[in-house]
């Protein structure tokens, strides 16, 4: 936690010296995206929060003569906006940054749409929300998306989905626990399994395509082989870090990218296929 937070403040610091958008129109500020074509939603002020009451953001915005489309939500667009009542996000949108949403206290529902298929780190943690409508495109949310807000609190104990993501293990995990991914579960979450030390199996079907950032982290008693799915494209930093019990990994020809680490100090691997 301490290590997230000190992350947390230097990403801060380094936002705060950064120009924050290009243009404002109809009072919401955009940044152009690093070719130019389209925008992504950031703050105004990021020291005194400038969002309050609902806002509607647009498809698509046009500024001196030329029109952008809106593709994301910023790294802490709304940060801490405690006025902000209600957001509409317009079916352009693919991702939702890092922090976006954080500290919204106002917020009590949102409803994502199906274009969005990745929800960053801490989106909306901290925030009032209630509930929530994950649309099943999103295949990837980071760590603490929801945390310290209610709607994960009257979440059951064990795991939480997130839309079709297996978002999160709530509770302590009971000794000698198998788990079977649902159907149609199409992603597993940045540390969603992070310390689970009574996992000792997991089945993960065919429709997952990436597994997150520390997913298994820790999950020392997690034995025997696992076989990657060959849906699965990408396996996250850290993915299986410390999960000393497995003996064998296949990873399909499908996977294009595996994070640093993702099976540092897996003492007990031997084989890798």
């Amino acid at each position: 936690m301490k290590r997230l937070y000190f992350i947390f403040s230097l990403l801060i610091t380094a936002w705060i010296t950064a120009s924050a958008y290009d243009f404002i129109e109809h009072g919401i500020a955009y940044k152009k995206h690093s070719d130019g074509k389209s925008v992504y939603v950031t703050y105004i002020n990021f020291s005194r929060p400038y969002y309050e009451g609902s806002i509607v953001i647009p498809s698509t915005v046009t500024y001196s003569g030329t029109t952008y489309p809106i593709t994301s939500i910023g790294e802490m667009a709304f940060y801490n906006c405690s006025g902000l009542k209600s957001i509409t996000i317009p079916n352009s949108v693919t991702s939702i940054g890092e922090w976006a949403f954080s500290y919204c206290s106002g917020l009590t529902s949102v409803t994502i749409p199906n274009s969005v298929t990745s929800i960053g780190d801490g989106a909306f943690s901290n925030s009032g929300l209630t509930s929530i409508t994950i649309p099943n495109s999103v295949t990837s949310i980071g760590n603490k998306a929801f945390y310290e807000t209610a709607w994960y609190y009257n979440q059951p104990d064990g795991l939480v989905y997130a839309g079709l993501v297996a978002y999160k293990y709530k509770g302590t995990i009971p000794s000698n626990t198998s788990i079977t991914l649902k159907d149609g579960t199409k992603g597993i979450g940045d540390y969603a399994f992070d310390d689970c030390k009574g996992l000792t199996s997991i089945t993960i079907g065919n429709s997952v395509t990436s597994i997150g950032y520390c997913a298994f982290y820790g999950c020392s008693g997690l034995t025997g082989s696992l076989t990657i799915p060959n849906s699965v494209t990408s396996i996250g930093g850290g993915a299986f870090f410390r999960c000393a019990g497995l003996t064998s990994v296949t990873i399909p020809n499908s996977v294009t990218s595996i994070g640093e680490w993702a099976f540092s100090d897996c003492s007990g691997l031997t084989t890798v296929e």
